[in-house]
């Protein structure tokens, strides 16, 4: 591999080993397919990274999974071929959607679920202790809610405006009312 592409191929290593989504051999397959013009064998790019095949054949499972990579049939050849995806805004839409709204989901249900608990056995509670549980509650499904809606706005492409986090952050106060009854 040349200098030139060495250097991007080694950025975004280290930048994927950061990001929580791949890890760095991940990041440095992504940025040599990137960066070739055409699909490339397994082998070929375990040259290329001067890695083993069998490890580049593990790590390209997750790339195919977050739909970074796609697996590309080449006529006459038995080899399967890969190529990198090239629009971002798609591979982030699918990032988003399957990994952080997932997670931000279960937090919500976490605060929804607590506060439905605190309304119908906090009784023995002192009422400053309640008050605190419920305005810290609120306060994290009310942040997590707008985030939520920020993600949801962008993978259907529109713009994140201060109305769409209203919007969300009013959805979100009016289900933990309604949790609470």
């Amino acid at each position: 591999m040349d200098r030139v592409i060495a250097i991007f191929v080694d950025g975004m290593g280290a930048a994927a080993a950061t990001s929580g989504v791949l890890n760095q051999l991940q990041g440095r397959i992504f940025a040599l397919l990137f960066l070739t013009e055409g699909p490339l064998a397994l082998d070929e790019i375990a040259a290329g990274l001067q890695q083993s095949k069998s490890n580049v054949s593990i790590n390209m499972h997750g790339l195919l999974e977050w739909h970074l990579v796609r697996l590309v049939k080449l006529e006459g050849s038995r080899k399967d071929h890969y190529e990198a995806a090239t629009d971002f805004w798609r591979v982030m839409q699918e990032i988003l959607e399957r990994r952080f709204r997932w997670n931000l989901r279960q937090v919500i249900v976490a605060a929804d679920a607590t506060e439905q608990a605190l309304s119908q056995g906090g009784a023995g509670r002192e009422r400053k202790e309640r008050a605190v549980l419920q305005q810290r509650l609120e306060s994290l499904r009310s942040f997590f809610g707008a985030v939520d809606a920020g993600i949801a706005a962008f993978t259907r492409g529109e713009m994140i405006s201060p109305e769409v986090v209203r919007s969300a952050l009013r959805v979100v106060a009016r289900s933990g009312r309604e949790s609470k009854r």
